[in-house]
Formats: C-alpha cells, structure tokens, sequence
C-alpha cells in the first residue's frame, strides 16, 4: 500500500462520520401496532403499492408528521388515502419504509449496496430520518475510492454531510487520486452539480 493510501486510511479512520445515535426505537411496539391496526395510506411507487401507517411514519420523520398531521396536511397529496411518490424507486422506498418500521434494513446484494446507500442518503435527508442517513454516511465513508469518490462527495455536498465531504476532499488530496478521478463519469456530475467544488479541486491539482 503507499504512503498516500495508507496516510488517508489512518485519517479516514480518525474522522469517520459521527457514531450512529442508539437506537430509541421499540420494534416490538411498532410490530404490534402494524398488525393491530390496519394501514390508513398506501404508497404508489411506479407500478408498486406500499401500505402503511401515518401514525408510525410520522413518529419516525418529521416530515411525515408535518405532512399528516401538520401544516402540510391539507395538501390533496397528503389526505389522500394513496400517496404517489415519483422520486425514489420501489426498492429504497421499500428499504426506507422497513428502516422506519424496524430500525433495519432488509438485506442487500452485495454489488448493489453503495447504489442503495446512496439512493438511501437521499431519502433519509429528504424525509429528516437522521439515524438512516448517519448509517449511509458510515457505509459510504467505507467504500471511498476513485470510481465512487466524485459520486459521494458530490451526495455529500447536496445533502450536508460534512464530514463524509471531508472525508471525501483527503482522499483527493492526494494528487495521483484526482488525477485517474477527473478521467471519471462522476467527476463530470461532480462539476455540472457542484462547480465550487470543481473549482475548489482545480486550485487544489494546480498547487
């Protein structure tokens, strides 16, 4: 291993983003309610529908209980007993329910995981469900690489996870790493979604 990789490793183990908040979450109770109560809202996602409960959901996001019983309530789109989501695919949204429910994830394959995680972060910032997105920035911060970087450092700056940005910006400091990642997809996302930091990188290879 070189003395950059290794460098980077040592830091990025000293800076991994804050401990996951313990869990406050009764899964039994919320077992019990689910099968206790029938769902009063279904979510349609693409061609998939996903009972749930308001109650449940709005304990769990703040969004969610702004939206049912809050001062976005009186939108059609959330009084309505079907709800359409057209921004996140079944899968997450499947995942992003079950996390809500159980305080867990279903399981994943393994060559789909950092896609989840990624799709994940962004649901999670999207509905205020900071434990879930403390969790994504974990698995993230662990598979920082050059063809995932640009990826997660732009997810990082779009939905404020500091330190897994930072994380991100120690791996590039290393001038071989943003070199081999500017020939990347990501890094062309990278610099049309976020042009500080493509310029902040920029002034960082010229130095």
């Amino acid at each position: 291993m070189s003395s950059c990789s290794t460098s980077y490793a040592r830091r990025r183990r000293r800076q991994r983003p804050s401990c996951r908040p313990p869990s406050c979450h009764r899964p039994t109770c919320i077992g019990t309610l689910a099968t206790s109560y029938r769902p009063d809202v279904v979510f349609q996602v693409g061609g998939d529908k996903f009972p749930a409960h308001r109650c449940v959901l709005a304990a769990r996001s703040p969004v969610f209980n702004a939206e049912f019983f809050g001062t976005m309530q009186e939108s059609t789109t959330t009084t309505s007993s079907v709800i359409h989501v057209d921004d996140i695919v079944a899968p997450v949204f499947r995942a992003l329910l079950c996390f809500l429910y159980t305080d867990s994830l279903p399981e994943t394959r393994k060559e789909d995981e950092v896609a989840m995680y990624q799709h994940l972060l962004v649901a999670a910032d999207r509905y205020s469900v900071e434990r879930l997105k403390l969790i994504c920035e974990d698995k993230l911060s662990k598979n920082i690489d050059v063809p995932r970087v640009a990826i997660i450092l732009t997810l990082a700056e779009q939905h404020n996870c500091i330190v897994l940005k930072k994380l991100c910006l120690d791996f590039l400091s290393a001038p071989a790493n943003l070199k081999a990642v500017m020939a990347t997809d990501g890094f062309k996302h990278l610099s049309t979604s976020c042009p500080s930091i493509k310029k902040d990188l920029d002034a960082m290879l010229a130095s």
